[in-house]
């Protein structure tokens, strides 16, 4: 009789798990709206406050929020992409959006990305297929006079999501998991933990009118990574991706200086008005810097030579997530 009895539950078992498999995870309840402008009064507030991070990804445990995020960004969210692997139209990388679901019981923060996916395809229509090609990228590789990094003494680590934040500390969620940054608004400076892939700090300088970038612990990999996001992601998804061609291993120190023309050529091919900014110096060929940073003297490349290295124009296979339909206003809620 036990015998029947432990094969009756293990039926049992394998059915519960065969239904829920086969259900669709989805928000139990979502808001979509089209995001306001940017209020900068709000934000400094939130920063100077610290806790979530008032734009962005921040999933929790009952809920997600993404605010004033672009249909690409949400898309690389869902699928597990990055914004330069998806093609589609244009305004999916200016367009954004505030979206807000509420978990249904049961779901932890690992299905957010499902759930996400779901609420696209539900309500943008969204439909696509996935390929691979050969793409035109920049390879990250050693230059003439060899490389001039300096190795890290530490390596770096996860982020510990149940540590409690710093004063003025701020979480959001980003492409390759939780990410923590303490901001100062009065110096124009910052510093962002993303935990494996290592740190990173920034400072305005007015003197040069220029960015200085001091990146911790980082691996060539991760350092490419982070380069494509910068200024692929952030130039309206129309870059190139970087690829590490260096064969460098281990953990480095790096330091970049990047002219503030570029810094605004970025923001606002990402679609983000500055107000008071003044213009982006136009690029050869009408291209912007973030469209392709390999150019020639004054763009990224220069900051990259400062590290032995250089970016040179390759083509590679891509994987790419092909949008094949998706509405720009999205269904009521």
């Amino acid at each position: 009789m036990n015998t029947v009895f432990k094969k009756i539950t293990l039926c049992l078992a394998f059915t519960a798990i065969g239904a829920f498999a086969q259900t669709k995870l989805a928000f139990e309840a979502a808001t979509v709206k089209v995001a306001a402008p940017l209020d900068q009064a709000k934000i400094l507030a939130a920063i100077q406050a610290g806790g979530k991070m008032p734009i962005g990804a921040n999933v929790g445990t009952s809920q997600a929020e993404y605010l004033y995020v672009d249909l690409k960004s949400l898309i690389a969210l869902a699928y597990g992409v990055k914004p330069y692997q998806i093609t589609g139209p244009d305004w999916m990388a200016t367009t954004r959006f505030d979206i807000v679901g509420k978990f249904p019981q049961g779901a932890v923060k690992a299905d957010a990305p499902k759930m996400l996916q779901a609420l696209l395809e539900d309500r943008f229509k969204l439909t696509t297929h996935r390929a691979s090609a050969e793409h035109p990228v920049l390879g990250l590789v050693v230059g003439k006079g060899g490389p001039k990094l300096k190795a890290s003494a530490e390596k770096p680590v996860a982020i510990d999501e149940t540590a409690p934040l710093a004063p003025g500390q701020m979480k959001m969620d980003g492409p390759d998991g939780p990410i923590r940054m303490s901001v100062n608004a009065a110096t124009g400076s910052a510093v962002i933990d993303m935990g494996e892939k290592g740190k990173m700090s920034y400072k305005m300088n007015p003197s040069t009118m220029s960015m200085h970038v001091d990146l911790s612990m980082v691996t060539m990999t991760g350092f490419a990574d982070m380069m494509t996001q910068l200024f692929a992601q952030l130039g309206g998804g129309t870059g190139r991706q970087i690829v590490d061609m260096t064969d460098i291993k281990g953990n480095y120190e790096a330091a970049l200086e990047i002219s503030l023309a570029d810094i605004i050529a970025l923001a606002k091919n990402a679609g983000m008005d500055i107000a008071g900014a003044p213009a982006a110096a136009p690029q050869s060929g009408g291209a912007g810097v973030a469209s392709d940073p390999s150019g020639g003297a004054g763009t990224v490349n220069d900051a990259v030579q400062s590290m032995g290295l250089k970016l040179e124009s390759r083509k590679a296979m891509v994987e790419q997530l092909i949008v094949d339909h998706a509405e720009k206003t999205p269904t009521e809620n």
